[in-house]
């Protein structure tokens, strides 16, 4: 497989790499996603994902997701009095966070030595695996994912934080695919989430005004399923809503390079976990 350069990637704030994971491996982990879907309590946890709140949904079920495996639901997928109003299977949004130390299929999925490469590629040499999450963006109610930066949510000491998002079936337009903004890793971070003092959620605090991106400004990333988009973690991305009949899964991780400062502001603390090291 051609890489593109670390020099590529600081230049543009992302690269793709088509077809980088093969069809058995992405097969094995949407089974590992379906198999914790049916194990999952849909009446005991109505806990909703949505990003289009200033992030005010968060709580203590998803502050201890850094630690452990949880589902969210789809805010489409609830009635008003809080009842599903489709089968379970079609109304989780996400699956998150700690299935890379917890599962083993998702352990394998993380190891494999494509990402270690695809990782080196772009300047770390031994990069550090915080947070897993295995996204659905399900068909008719797949929620819009607002224009934000990785770096809001999650902080460390240069380089920084490194997203990998890996389509699971094929991307584009009519079922949501990412957009981002070529350079957009240049500006400013506009909005900070921090957790203080052991609190059950956290705060989005503006920091500058600069505006998101136009569709003018951005690309979308029509990708097939297999294939893997790294990005810089000031790079404004987004997705919309998915209203066609096809779903868009995907799986995301986000690594620093080994001994980087992790905030302690962070929603995402993990003290009862090892370090998880691609090496």
């Amino acid at each position: 497989m051609n890489y593109p350069t670390a020099d590529e990637f600081n230049e543009q704030g992302f690269a793709v790499f088509e077809n980088a994971v093969d069809a058995d491996a992405i097969a094995n982990l949407r089974a590992a996603a379906e198999r914790i879907v049916d194990k999952f309590d849909a009446d005991a946890h109505r806990s909703v994902f949505s990003t289009l709140h200033e992030d005010r949904d968060r709580d203590r079920y998803f502050i201890d997701s850094a630690e452990n495996v949880h589902c969210f639901l789809e805010e489409d997928a609830l009635t008003e009095s809080g009842e599903l109003n489709r089968p379970k299977e079609r109304a989780i949004n996400k699956i998150g966070h700690a299935m890379h130390d917890l599962d083993p299929a998702f352990d394998a999925f993380c190891r494999q030595s494509v990402f270690r490469e695809i990782l080196n590629s772009v300047g770390f040499a031994r990069p550090q695996l915080w947070q897993s999450m295995y996204i659905f963006k399900q068909p008719q109610i797949g929620g819009e994912v607002r224009w934000h930066q990785d770096a809001s949510y999650l902080i460390a000491d240069a380089p920084g934080v490194v997203g990998c998002w890996i389509a699971m079936e094929d991307a584009d337009r009519g079922n949501g695919c990412l957009w981002m903004q070529p350079g957009g890793h240049t500006s400013p971070l506009r909005e900070i989430y921090e957790v203080k003092d052991g609190a059950t959620t956290g705060v989005l605090r503006q920091l500058d005004d600069t505006p998101w991106p136009t569709d003018a400004d951005a690309i979308a990333l029509e990708v097939s399923a297999g294939s893997v988009v790294v990005f810089k973690d000031h790079m404004p991305h987004y997705s919309s809503q998915n209203t066609s009949e096809r779903s868009r899964h995907a799986f995301t991780m986000h690594f620093t390079e080994e001994g980087s400062a992790w905030s302690e502001v962070n929603w995402l603390q993990r003290p009862t976990l090892p370090p998880y090291i691609l090496a």
